[in-house]
């Protein structure tokens, strides 16, 4: 008896503590892009935020592409508690992406391959909550519904030829 007592007290001494997720955190005026450090809600779009171990806030992200890439970059050094990505079918419209209405990226829907460009003007990666809505997304945008994981890096880490206005002569 003396001896199973001794294992349990071993066995939940041991026991790795499990870090709370931390909520998402409304998305304010001055929120700023972890990149570029622009004002998030300056831009239309999708947006993220990642929380970090350690951290109170979180950082932003004003595109989804952009908090994808930082989740592959191996400059990243804290670990990621938490990420969360806005939910388009619950948003006004594609400029005005909503303040709270957050959804964890790991259970979004992902469409990538739209015709509409993120908040940076690069292409993006639009998440939802429902499959319905991104279904109605690709309906009337294009693109193409597409698991997290089968993203590939080249889509969120690569180069980005801009469509700039010409300069008037």
């Amino acid at each position: 008896m003396k001896k199973t007592l001794l294992i349990l007290l071993l066995l939940t001494a041991c026991k790795e503590e499990v870090a709370e997720v931390p909520d998402p955190m409304p998305m304010t005026e001055k929120a700023l892009s972890h990149f570029c450090q622009m004002q998030v809600a300056e831009h239309g779009g999708p947006k993220a935020q990642i929380h970090l171990d350690g951290l109170q806030q979180p950082i932003f992200f004003a595109q989804v592409r952009d908090a994808l890439a930082y989740l592959r970059s191996p400059e990243r050094t804290a670990p990621v508690s938490a990420t969360y990505v806005s939910d388009m079918g619950a948003a006004i419209s594609w400029d005005e992406p909503g303040v709270e209405n957050w959804i964890s990226l790991d259970a979004a829907v992902l469409v990538m391959g739209a015709d509409l460009a993120g908040g940076m003007g690069a292409p993006e990666i639009a998440p939802f909550a429902e499959v319905a809505a991104a279904a109605e997304f690709v309906a009337a945008h294009g693109g193409m519904i597409i698991p997290l994981d089968d993203i590939p890096d080249e889509a969120v880490l690569g180069p980005v030829e801009l469509q700039l206005p010409e300069a008037d002569s």
